[in-house]
């Protein structure tokens, strides 16, 4: 009994030694995505105007960057908001820490350089090289073309500057660990000709991030298997809670049966100027989903992802797209 504690004992010390060493790897080499590009943006009308479309319709870093007004339908920006950052994504919404919104207008973004910013977009690392949380789901975006990614730059160069300060985002443990796992390098694409509707309508649906959010979500990652097939829950404030929908081919619960027409109509009612006036009254279903935004994306894109959407592999899924909040007792 003696012997086999001893031998236990100092493999416990050999598995120790090796954990620490891991962890000690982890926080002194990564990541390692490499150093940021050198590059100068031009900011020509055709980049900036290229960008505005990207930021604030396809990749929507507008949306997550400014303040939201969940008294209207899906949250639309606030005016004198647009990339001045600060919303806060933690624990509530299952994430495992407490992350921010950073402030992208030339306010919070002059330090950087383009090819800093070209970097943290792209791989999630900093100017300072430390990791960043998906939030951000810079694994989409290092999968874009390299022109969009620095026309989205040219644009946000552009904003007006606001002053606010964002604190900085903190992980839970092992998160705070792992986190530093996550980025990896650039694997930038060229982005297909319109006329290859299916391809292209795959970029569009990569840029989007459209698997992100209908996707299940569990342990601070998306669950595989469940990929566009929906059911992630969101929830609001007031103690509701709003689901993604399934966009899979499915018949029975997904997008399996629709036109290409009502598809596009869908995106059109629902960032029209009535849904923009209209005030909600407490308890009236809302959506985390951007349509305000994403309603003004160009038909030729939609229908594009409509096109994509319909190959990939149907998902039987009944999604309950919205739960009230319960009324306390």
């Amino acid at each position: 009994m003696r012997k086999f504690k001893k031998y236990f004992g100092r493999l416990l010390i050999i598995f120790l030694l090796i954990v620490l060493s891991a962890v000690g790897y982890i926080k002194a080499f990564l990541p390692n995505v490499g150093a940021a590009p050198v590059m100068k943006i031009e900011q020509t009308p055709e980049r900036v105007a290229r960008g505005e479309y990207l930021a604030n319709h396809v990749t929507i870093c507008i949306d997550c960057h400014s303040n939201r007004d969940w008294t209207r339908f899906s949250g639309p920006p606030l005016e004198g908001t647009h990339g001045k950052g600060g919303e806060v994504f933690d624990q509530k919404f299952g994430f495992p820490g407490t992350y921010y919104a950073k402030n992208i207008t030339p306010e919070g973004i002059s330090r950087y350089t383009d090819g800093e910013l070209f970097r943290v977009i792209t791989t999630g690392v900093t100017k300072e090289g430390k990791a960043i949380f998906p939030v951000m789901p810079y694994s989409y975006y290092g999968r874009m073309d390299e022109e969009d990614i620095k026309s989205v730059i040219a644009y946000i160069r552009t904003l007006k500057p606001i002053q606010n300060a964002v604190p900085q985002a903190s992980s839970d443990f092992p998160m705070n660990i792992l986190i530093n796992t996550i980025p990896q390098k650039a694997a930038p694409t060229k982005m297909p000709a319109k006329t290859d509707v299916v391809n292209y309508g795959k970029y569009m649906v990569n840029a989007a991030a459209c698997k992100e959010c209908h996707t299940q979500f569990a342990k601070g990652k998306l669950v595989a298997g469940t990929e566009f097939g929906g059911g992630r829950e969101f929830p609001f404030p007031d103690g509701s809670t709003v689901r993604s929908g399934n966009i899979t081919p499915d018949n029975a619960t997904g997008i399996g049966s629709w036109t290409e027409e009502a598809f596009i109509a869908l995106f059109h009612a629902r960032s029209d100027s009535a849904t923009l006036a209209t005030k909600l009254k407490p308890g009236e279903f809302n959506s985390l989903m951007p349509w305000t935004m994403y309603g003004k994306m160009h038909d030729e894109d939609l229908k594009a992802i409509y096109a994509y959407l319909k190959t990939i592999a149907p998902i039987n899924n009944k999604v309950q797209k919205y739960s009230p909040a319960v009324a306390a007792k």
